[in-house]
């Protein structure tokens, strides 16, 4: 199939993450996944909720949004919306699955997404960007001496799939994701396990061999992602087999 940036089914958008995007975060990045631009900030505060209270434990929390104008038609300001409650949600689980809360002390951090401009893929950019703000908080947390030693266990990044016109495609854009078959979501590790799989077929139901092919894909441009990642933060790979 012909896709409308002459990309390669296997093939991930131009990524470019700038990092200390924002001057007073304890944690930042600008990442733009092609025409997809989120902004991502980390906020460190010494207070945990008041489940986690006396328990020795940090806690890491996400906010999400779009910008009005970040699509072709004026979106209203998110007040208590559904999807935005689910993507942060998704946002937080996932960076909870790579870090040990307990060095974390007494501290949570936030981090911020907020969506510039959308097309395709915002919340997979928010969780690959995500990652980044929230290894230079811990960073800035250990510089100022307030935990020992990072909490972070690996790395983390996500992508979108899809099946567009019957043929399994990576990282789909807005006019690929508005047409797709099915559409999944797919968040992993850098030792490439599994945090969360998101997928629903979207005007068809789809196979196992389909599946295992979109699975395949994701691993592909989660591995370039997450090199990426590295690149920007100019870290080893906190993975090693």
């Amino acid at each position: 199939m012909k896709r409308r940036d002459n990309r390669k089914i296997d093939e991930i958008r131009p990524i470019k993450i700038e990092k200390d995007y924002l001057k007073d975060a304890e944690g930042s990045c600008l990442i733009q996944v092609g025409n997809t631009v989120v902004v991502c900030s980390a906020t460190v505060e010494n207070r945990v909720p008041v489940f986690l209270r006396e328990s020795n434990s940090g806690w890491i929390t996400a906010e999400y949004g779009m910008l009005p104008r970040s699509c072709k038609e004026r979106v209203s300001r998110e007040r208590n919306h559904g999807r935005t409650h689910e993507i942060q949600r998704l946002i937080g689980r996932a960076l909870r699955s790579v870090t040990n809360l307990t060095r974390l002390k007494d501290f949570t951090i936030t981090v911020d997404c907020d969506v510039l401009q959308a097309d395709g893929g915002t919340r997979t950019a928010a969780i690959t960007g995500s990652w980044v703000a929230l290894f230079d908080a811990v960073q800035h947390m250990i510089s100022k001496g307030w935990i020992t030693n990072s909490p972070l266990k690996e790395a983390l990044a996500a992508i979108s799939v899809g099946i567009v016109d019957d043929v399994p495609i990576l990282d789909l854009a807005y006019d690929e994701d508005s047409s797709a078959k099915v559409d999944m979501n797919v968040v992993m590790t850098e030792s490439m396990k599994f945090v969360e799989i998101q997928g629903t077929g979207e005007k068809n139901s789809f196979t196992k061999t389909e599946f295992d092919q979109m699975l395949q894909l994701a691993e592909q441009g989660i591995k370039q992602l997450i090199e990426i990642q590295r690149k920007v933060l100019f870290v080893d790979p906190y993975f090693k087999k």
